[in-house]
């Protein structure tokens, strides 16, 4: 691909964080705008310092309030996360948070699935693009997947039956259905997609993943110039690693999404390169790193940015902010193209203020 068609094409997927509707917009006033950081665990506070760094390079107009979320047990024993985390993002309405950690210890809940309930936190959309320079067995990958993000199988609702047998609850709302479904229609439409493919599997779980499936083709009804397609979770999981480019946004319930984000990321490079933002009602956004702490290499200037930076430039496109955005894309990316200064991940051997640095060499460069 054509270094111009390319970067071009690079902005408005990675990029991509385009609010589909009226309903979902937030305007933002000019001036520095706060947005609360949650630098996580493990590498977290690492990668989060490096995407902080960059911005300065970069004098994007953003000013950092910093919150941790670890859970806490509120009135009535319900997990929550502490008040001055959900106050931070009441008022900034947007968030970037690197990996968290979910303690092995009954009863505690995962980290990011408490977020997404706070929230409301209901579409999760990953970009996945192949990116020049960095070699997979794949190229030409240009899809976006986004995952009903608040129900399915991770509601959260089990309970044992007797001895030996434990029983967890699938639900599926028309509500919920019907929202994901205009969320993914909208997006495909705002961002010149094609088509829209429905992930499910109706055949065996008709009543669930039926009411899903008829959600969706109700929506579709609406967006006659976008082509609809539907289509069983293992039969996309077979195209996909045969040929991902027939497919371009897919929409899908929580546990397909899970699995099959993870899978669309691997085509290009893994976690590690694959940005990451949820959409939530109210106008709140949060953007993420979706990789894993990776406590063997924390505080040893080892980790790899890339998916928290890219998260980062997904959230200055929803803010608005889309020349800072273009200019932390193009460093990043020409970065990764040159080969000279990558984290070991990546094909290098540099560190990860290395890397960082560079990017900011880059972007001072610009001006």
């Amino acid at each position: 691909m054509a270094g111009t068609v390319w970067r071009s094409t690079l902005w408005r997927l990675m990029g991509a964080m385009k609010t589909p509707g009226p309903q979902h917009s937030r305007p933002f006033t000019r001036g520095i705008q706060t947005v609360t950081l949650i630098p996580g665990d493990g590498i977290g506070p690492e990668i989060s310092a490096a995407v902080v760094k960059i911005f300065e390079a970069a004098k994007a107009p953003i000013q950092w309030e910093e919150k941790n979320v670890t859970a806490i047990k509120g009135p009535g024993g319900r997990w929550m996360i502490p008040p001055e985390a959900k106050e931070s993002m009441d008022r900034s309405k947007i968030g970037l948070k690197g990996p968290l950690k979910t303690p092995i210890a009954a009863g505690h809940p995962s980290m990011n699935l408490l977020l997404r309930k706070t929230f409301d936190l209901y579409a999760n959309v990953r970009p996945c693009m192949s990116i020049e320079g960095y070699q997979t067995p794949y190229t030409g990958v240009d899809l976006v997947t986004i995952r009903e993000n608040t129900e399915g199988e991770y509601s959260g609702i089990e309970h044992v039956i007797v001895d030996g047998v434990v029983q967890s609850i699938k639900l599926i709302t028309e509500e919920a259905s019907r929202r994901i479904a205009e969320y993914a229609f909208q997006y495909a439409r705002n961002n010149q997609r094609a088509g829209v493919t429905a992930v499910h599997k109706a055949n065996i779980m008709r009543m669930s993943d039926g009411l899903f499936l008829r959600k969706c083709r109700e929506v579709a009804e609406g967006y006659k110039d976008i082509k609809f397609t539907e289509m069983y979770m293992d039969t996309v999981c077979l195209n996909m690693v045969q040929d991902p480019t027939q497919f371009d946004v897919l929409v899908m319930p929580n546990l397909y999404g899970d699995i099959l984000s993870d899978l669309c990321a691997g085509l290009i490079g893994g976690l590690g390169v694959t940005p990451s933002g949820n959409i939530g009602t109210n106008g709140v956004a949060i953007f993420e790193s979706v990789h894993g702490t990776a406590p063997d290499i924390a505080g040893l200037d080892l980790a790899n940015p890339t998916a928290l930076l890219l998260s980062a430039v997904m959230m200055l496109r929803h803010m608005g902010l889309h020349d800072h955005g273009r200019r932390i894309e193009t460093a990043c990316f020409s970065t990764i193209r040159d080969k000279k200064v990558l984290t070991k991940d990546l094909g290098g051997n540099s560190k990860c203020s290395e890397f960082t640095n560079e990017i900011c060499q880059r972007i001072q460069d610009m001006d």
